[in-house]
């Protein structure tokens, strides 16, 4: 499945992310951006061309995401459906197993996932096929 892609300004969204920086998310540390001067169109790659900021001890200051500018779209990309279910529910499937975890955290984890995808309304056939899938998975688990 092709979801549409999130398209927006590179100037409003680069504009909108140092906005962001400088005055939204209400930083107690400098929140100065350093903008390269020079700049023009075509650049090689060895130009310096994006902004920086003064201080970002966490790496945040690229994180478009962060600003806010694309909930809508992820808010509407998590309800599209993949296979009858949502994307959202797909996410916290993968998310289970990203890190090292023992199998009774993993168990516990798809025990939520049961509920939240079983008290999420509609229940076509592909999602008591997830549901079963969940329950194998389970089992495959507890023969470890």
């Amino acid at each position: 499945m092709v979801f549409p892609p999130y398209i927006e300004s590179a100037r409003y969204a680069a504009e909108y992310r140092n906005y962001h920086w400088r005055h939204l998310r209400e930083a107690k540390g400098d929140s100065t951006i350093k903008q390269p001067h020079g700049v023009q169109p075509y650049p090689r790659k060895s130009d310096h061309i994006g902004d920086e900021p003064v201080a970002d001890k966490g790496g945040n200051f690229g994180r478009f995401a962060r600003t806010g500018l694309m909930d809508d779209y992820l808010r509407r990309a998590k309800e599209e459906l993949l296979a009858g279910i949502r994307a959202e529910h797909w996410l916290s499937f993968f998310k289970i197993f990203q890190d090292q975890r023992d199998p009774a955290a993993i168990r516990q984890e798809i025990e939520k996932l049961r509920q939240r995808v079983e008290s999420s309304g509609a229940r076509p056939a592909r999602v008591d096929v997830a549901l079963t899938v969940l329950q194998a998975i389970e089992v495959l688990i507890e023969s470890t």
